[in-house]
């Protein structure tokens, strides 16, 4: 059945994917009017800021996109029946975390916003409207949205239809907006060709077709699980041999070379550091391990469930080291955390190594001085547990405090030790003279993202410490 092409496009969820995904398309389709909903009313106040550096969502590129499309063909608004009414397309763009109780808690994803929105699509769609999952989804969440759909259709004798695809985001925080206008692939599962085909030729506007795969709905939706997996899979075997390398004198950047030269595995994904953070793979990770063991593959979920195994083991290893380089005791001493965001590149901080860094360090009494160019105390705070960041009311001889700095020079005066957690360029050219001439003594420099040069932070007199690295055993 040939039906007319896609006019208007409605997103549900302003979040990390739904916002910039939505402005690329708006950017490459300018025939085409696009809405994106939500309920957070702040978080679409956001979105419309005309100071365009306070986005709720920070990527190198999308201001400049969001001041091209914004109010033209590209709407941020609350309206979500009215938009949901006159949309051709909707796509799915809601949060999907991990439920924390009930059946499959720890692992399982919490579908309720997913399933609130999609009744709200089946209540008030007209005509004939394709809906999309861009959210990332257990296999199989596609029957769930078809059963509510249908629940709805000719209702009230008013003769609404409903196409059901999958459409997976592959890109990566601090370089969405790249990963978005030069893809590496898009991939479109679904059952009806005609839907897909009108999907596909959007993003034919800018993407070679021979780089759009199409699959059935449930390849689609396992294949954006697996994508994730195996990324983080491969962070956490090259960080398993990082503490190899330390103990054998070997340099983990040398190792990681080596390895990745080989065409077979590729240099991608092999970069050692304190963990992989973000949204996704973890939840990822913990969907497939639930959904293997629901299926009676033991072995499968055991396999993928050590990957996330290694990645905390590998920031209570990093705690580990800091702790005893101070002597065994950081009761009161003053630590600089550089950097807070799980990435460089992004304001977001969900899953971020330094989030459980900066709580083992706590739980020892430390005194913690936080910087990074993007986040702010606000949603270090949150992360935190709500522990407020006011060094004053610290007792001596309690759980330890926090306090954000912006100013990174400041920051380290009187400290008795600086961790690199997040590679922002901006402590790859730090001058260590100057922070060391502030910093105590004997003061420590722990690099966990191998990005500043040994022999600079040396020089300064400071002591020194990198991931991977075999030369300081």
């Amino acid at each position: 059945m040939n039906r007319n092409p896609i006019k208007n496009i409605c997103c549900i969820g302003a979040g990390y994917v739904g916002g910039p995904t939505m402005a690329v398309i708006a950017d490459k389709c300018p025939d085409l009017n696009i809405y994106v909903v939500d309920k957070n009313q702040s978080r679409i106040k956001a979105w419309n800021n005309n100071d365009l550096e306070k986005l709720p969502v920070y990527e190198p590129g999308l201001k400049e996109i969001i001041e091209r499309v914004r109010f033209k063909n590209l709407f941020f608004t609350s309206d979500i029946i009215q938009n949901i009414r006159k949309a051709d397309a909707i796509f799915i763009s809601v949060n999907t975390p991990i439920k924390t109780s009930g059946l499959g808690a720890g692992k399982a994803s919490n579908l309720r916003w997913v399933e609130a929105c999609t009744k709200e699509i089946a209540e008030y769609a007209e005509g004939h409207t394709i809906v999309i999952e861009k959210s990332t989804l257990p296999v199989r969440t596609a029957e769930i949205i078809k059963k509510i759909l249908n629940s709805k259709l000719n209702k009230n004798n008013i003769r609404k239809t409903f196409s059901i695809l999958s459409n997976p985001e592959f890109l990566a925080e601090g370089t969405a907006i790249y990963d978005l206008e030069y893809p590496d692939r898009v991939l479109i599962g679904g059952e009806e060709e005609d839907a897909i085909n009108q999907l596909k030729a959007i993003y034919e506007k800018w993407v070679d077709s021979k780089k759009i795969l199409t699959t059935n709905l449930w390849s689609s939706e396992l294949s954006k699980l697996v994508a994730n997996a195996f990324l983080a899979q491969r962070i956490s075997s090259i960080n398993s041999i990082s503490a190899l390398c330390e103990k054998t004198g070997a340099d983990i950047n040398e190792v990681s070379r080596a390895v990745g030269f080989d065409s077979r595995i590729g240099a991608k994904f092999l970069k050692a550091g304190p963990g992989f953070g973000g949204s996704c793979f973890k939840k990822d990770i913990l969907n497939l391990v639930y959904l293997s063991r629901y299926f009676g593959l033991k072995e499968t979920a055991d396999f993928w469930e050590q990957v996330i195994s290694i990645n905390k083991w590998q920031k209570e290893r990093i705690y580990s080291i800091i702790v005893n380089k101070l002597f065994g005791n950081i009761t009161n001493k003053k630590i600089l955390i550089l950097g807070f965001s799980f990435k460089a590149n992004t304001n977001d901080i969900r899953e971020s190594p330094a989030i459980e860094i900066a709580q083992y360090l706590l739980s020892e009494g430390a005194n913690l001085f936080i910087n990074d160019p993007k986040v702010d105390a606000e949603q270090i705070e949150t992360s935190l547990n709500g522990i407020k960041g006011d060094l004053q009311k610290k007792d001596q001889n309690e759980y330890g405090n926090w306090s954000f700095e912006k100013d990174i020079y400041k920051a380290f005066r009187s400290a008795d030790a600086a961790i690199i957690i997040t590679e922002w360029e901006v402590y790859k050219t730090i001058n260590w003279q100057k922070a060391s001439n502030l910093m105590n003594s004997p003061a420590w420099i722990f690099d966990t993202r191998s990005i500043v040069n040994a022999e600079d932070v040396k020089s300064a007199g400071l002591e020194f410490w990198s991931v991977g690295n075999g030369n300081y055993i």
